[in-house]
């Protein structure tokens, strides 16, 4: 098939590129041929609320990567659109994630349908973000309208599609793949050595962008409740915030754990990102809301148990009690897993879970539903 893909890859970074940059790889290795067309402008700097939106890697030589479309610019959406349209692929996978990119996805959407040949699918990581605001019940429907079909990586998106789906066009569910491209396992002892951590320490990880529905303050009260039972007990909290940093600051302080929590406020190079997780025993993802992590998928790949939230998707995927806990967003719940976690040596029954469960997350499942969901709408 001839693929087109319009979303996030590189210069930009973080989770959504490497996400689209690993889906377009799986689809060469199966002999498609891929074209990506992403942004020339993500998001205004005045929205952006991080250090910068750019990558500091290396460009991708095996993609091909066309930079054409400005969120904030309707002649760059008609451009894309007949670039595309043009171009006649079989399938154009539109990856949406949030209701500030509806207008011009839907835009180009429609050019491109105009053509009579290509289908419009989306990657839908979220349809209503995390952190609501006014425009969502205008512009999640006028995505759904303008695309053909739906696969989305959580239950819970399908639900949230349908909502607005008044043509109930088809729609599947596909679990986040493992992001298996992050490096190597390292021993505990090597990724403590790179990270100046002491190994002798135990050490549970908060990673990735901290913000404020992704609950560090429940976990920080969690730690708070039972940091002296286990004293060889750190916390790692390795992430840019994209919250005010002073008030976490303010709550480690109070709370005693000053010399037990580990801050490294920077955006975690894909390069780095191996080491944290190797130094980890145990991956803790206390969110408030949500509908799938790729940090849960990070930890796939690096064997570690995890602890998370039971809110949106992430409950379907860690199984409580074989490969970590899936617990109620209160500090309390959170705190009562932890110390079971550590004081009754779980770790290892745990990882050995995790190790089985890994082969039900690979990237040719999710390509399979894309393939299967265009011959459905060709017919």
């Amino acid at each position: 098939m001839k693929i087109a893909i319009l979303g996030t890859v590189y210069p930009y970074r973080g989770g959504l590129a490497t996400f689209n940059e690993r889906l377009a790889r799986q689809f060469m290795q199966e002999g498609h041929e891929v074209h990506i067309y992403t942004f020339t402008l993500q998001y205004p700097s005045f929205l952006f609320p991080g250090k910068t939106q750019f990558s500091t890697e290396r460009q991708p030589a095996d993609l091909h990567i066309t930079r054409t479309l400005n969120s904030c610019n309707p002649i760059s959406w008609l451009r894309t659109g007949h670039l595309i349209e043009k171009a006649c692929p079989d399938m154009l996978i539109c990856c949406y994630w949030t209701s500030f990119m509806a207008p011009c996805m839907s835009t180009v959407e429609r050019i491109v349908k105009r053509n009579g040949k290509t289908r419009c699918i989306a990657l839908v990581h979220n349809l209503l973000p995390h952190e609501p605001s006014f425009i969502d019940k205008f512009f999640a429907p006028l995505f759904v309208r303008s695309t053909d079909g739906f696969v989305a990586l959580s239950e819970s998106v399908v639900t949230d599609i349908s909502k607005y789906d008044r043509h109930n066009k088809p729609k599947t569910f596909s679990p986040h793949p493992i992001y298996d491209h992050y490096g190597s396992i390292h021993t505990k002892e090597e990724a403590c050595l790179h990270l100046a951590l002491d190994p002798h320490w135990q050490y549970m990880l908060f990673f990735g962008l901290v913000r404020a529905y992704k609950g560090l303050d429940l976990l920080l009260d969690a730690f708070a409740l039972m940091h002296k039972e286990l004293p060889e007990l750190r916390l790692l909290v390795a992430g840019e915030f994209y919250e005010d940093e002073e008030k976490y600051k303010k709550k480690i302080a109070d709370s005693g754990l000053t010399d037990k929590v580990v801050v490294h406020n920077e955006f975690i190079a894909d390069s780095e990102l191996q080491y944290w997780f190797s130094a980890a025993d145990l991956i803790v993802q206390p969110y408030k809301s949500a509908t799938q992590s790729g940090v849960t998928q990070v930890a796939f790949h690096f064997n570690k148990p995890m602890l998370v939230t039971n809110v949106g998707g992430l409950g379907e995927i860690v199984r409580h009690g074989k490969m970590g806990y899936a617990v109620e967003p209160d500090s309390c719940a959170i705190a009562e897993a932890l110390t079971d976690f550590y004081q009754n040596n779980r770790a290892q029954s745990f990882t050995d879970f995790v190790v089985k469960e890994k082969d039900k997350y690979t990237w040719d499942k999710l390509t399979a539903k894309f393939v299967g969901l265009g011959t459905t709408i060709k017919e």
